[in-house]
């Protein structure tokens, strides 16, 4: 030990502290590898040239057997000295880390965490009084001059010398922290050593806290969480207000369990855009495409003639069976949807046009389309049996959040899992190589567009039956800002390339909540859009900040 805690401590006196615990343990450490060399070593030498052997194409299937034969021999030969050598090795190993648990936190690693403080502290000062004799110099300098270019130019050497003093101090902190860390890490590099990579839950859970501390950055986790944590605070205070203001809770089971379901049919909105931003483009024909879906899901679930005729002709579907009648509303919807996106998806990847001005031709297409042949009215309610049918209440649990949840399990694994998938994070993070190495931009775009294609049109059909249909070619206005907005807030960058479809979930649920939460306290629906504008804003700004950062 060192007789003052608070002394800082030199590398020869550190590494001094630290010698007899290598020396015991590496003592220790040679016997277990003298023991393993022909036991557990072994086992795992041949193991892995008998995978390796399986998986060789030289040899012929005849080779590969009369050798693996023979190694398996060696192999069990090799298990029974590591089956004998056993109850030794784990004594010696149980002798050292019992070594390591007396003697290396007391005889090292808080001595130099101590030391480490010291010199954390002096860094600091070292560092005042550096700024402080520059600004001395500086002023004495100014007082000398009198042209006022000399004194332009004093000023941007100061200014440089004082950001070179701020430099050194950072650099003397990292160098302090690394030390740290490294006395440390050192302690669960002898045990792994020891156990051959094996810790135990509490050892494994240390490590990964250590490593977050050393690799914590205080702007990188503002940068990434700032957004959420303000809404956290802001739906907290929800909380607070609400019961204060409407005398009722704002978080119950059943409040929870509405937005869920709100949040269902936009979870497949925000996912399929979100296969678009990732491409850095966008789609502004979301909340039209809802419109249609919805108009053409009533028409076909209506209960008997329809109110509203489509470029004259009234239809009349009770003839087909009910469920008929679901699953064609259901493939009308992502058919229509999907022709639209994919003329979108196929003038953004030919001409490359920008996804904003394809979508929005799209919207006013589809808005012009659907209002012109239905005259803009409501087609009324759908089949009231259906709703039960396909989305019931089970024990008040509404079943359609089992649909987003397929949704985003099916989507999740596109993205992760499959050529597509890959591709997708290749074209949006640098379209260019991704074309020189072989990937289709074109049909990786069209791709991204078709698939929007799918889950706008299950999701215009699954609120049409969460609304038991009432469809216009009005309904869904605004839809696209909310589903942009969840994909911007849950870390879906603009500039491509980067996000995860956890980050997608997590946006529509809080733009559900909020909206949910603003409503349940009497919020004008017109002040919802200002926080909804203040929230994009924000969202969209730390992106850039990350994105600038990242350059």
């Amino acid at each position: 030990m060192v007789a003052d805690n608070t002394k800082i401590l030199t590398a020869e006196q550190e590494a001094k502290l630290l010698q007899p615990i290598d020396e015991y343990v590496g003592a220790i450490q040679a016997k277990i590898n003298a023991l393993r060399m022909d036991g557990t070593d072994k086992v795992i030498e041949i193991q892995s040239a008998i995978d390796g052997l399986k998986r060789d194409r030289i040899y012929t299937q005849q080779e590969k057997e009369a050798r693996i034969v023979e190694l398996r021999k060696e192999l069990e030969k090799a298990k029974a000295v590591e089956s004998k050598n056993k109850d030794e090795v784990a004594k010696l190993i149980s002798d050292a880390e019992s070594y390591l648990k007396a003697h290396y936190d007391t005889d090292y690693y808080q001595a130099v965490a101590a030391s480490c403080r010291e010199e954390k502290v002096l860094a600091e000062q070292n560092y005042r009084a550096s700024v402080e004799q520059l600004t001395k110099e500086h002023q004495e300098t100014v007082s000398k001059l009198s042209d006022q270019h000399e004194i332009k130019d004093e000023k941007y050497v100061h200014k440089n010398r004082l950001f070179d003093a701020k430099m050194k101090r950072a650099k003397d902190l990292q160098d302090v922290k690394d030390r740290r860390h490294a006395a440390f890490d050192h302690k669960y590099h002898l045990i792994d050593l020891l156990r051959m990579s094996k810790f135990t839950f509490g050892e494994s859970m240390a490590q990964k806290w250590e490593n977050y501390k050393y690799t914590f950055n205080r702007r990188d986790f503002l940068l990434k969480n700032g957004l959420y944590i303000a809404i956290i605070i802001i739906f907290i205070a929800l909380c607070i207000i609400t019961p204060v203001v409407k005398g009722m809770p704002l978080l119950t089971v059943n409040n929870v369990l509405n937005i869920l379901q709100q949040a269902s049919p936009r979870m497949f909105l925000a996912l399929g855009v979100a296969g678009l931003i990732l491409l850095a483009g966008t789609d502004l024909s979301i909340g039209r495409m809802v419109g249609m879906g919805m108009t053409a899901a009533t028409i076909i679930m209506h209960q008997g003639i329809n109110t509203g005729s489509v470029f004259g002709h009234v239809f009349d579907f009770t003839g087909v069976p009910v469920i008929g009648r679901v699953f064609l509303a259901l493939v009308v919807c992502i058919v229509l949807c999907t022709i639209f996106t994919t003329i979108a998806g196929f003038f953004t990847a030919k001409f490359k046009m920008h996804p904003f001005i394809s979508t929005m031709a799209n919207m006013l297409v589809i808005f012009g389309l659907v209002t012109y042949s239905t005259k803009g009215v409501s087609f009324g309610a759908i089949d009231s049996t259906i709703p039960n049918m396909i989305i019931p209440r089970i024990n008040n649990f509404p079943t359609i959040i089992l649909w987003a949840v397929a949704a985003v399990v099916v989507v999740w694994f596109i993205w992760n899992k499959t050529t597509f998938g890959k591709n997708l994070y290749a074209v949006g993070g640098n379209p260019e190589a991704a074309s020189v190495s072989g990937i289709s931009v074109f049909w990786v775009t069209v791709g991204a567009f078709v698939m929007a294609g799918v889950l706008y049109g299950f999701g215009s059909w699954l609120e049409c039956l969460r609304m038991f249909g009432s469809g216009s070619a009005a309904y869904g206005q605004g839809w696209e800002m909310d589903a942009i907005a969840a994909c911007v807030v849950g870390g879906i960058s603009f500039t491509g390339g980067i996000g995860k479809i956890s980050g997608v979930v997590v946006g529509v649920f809080i733009f559900t909540a909020l909206t949910y939460s603003l409503t349940t306290l009497g919020i004008d629906t017109n002040l919802q859009f200002v926080f909804s504008g203040i929230i994009i804003l924000v969202a969209v700004m730390l992106d850039c900040l990350k994105y600038v950062q990242k350059k």
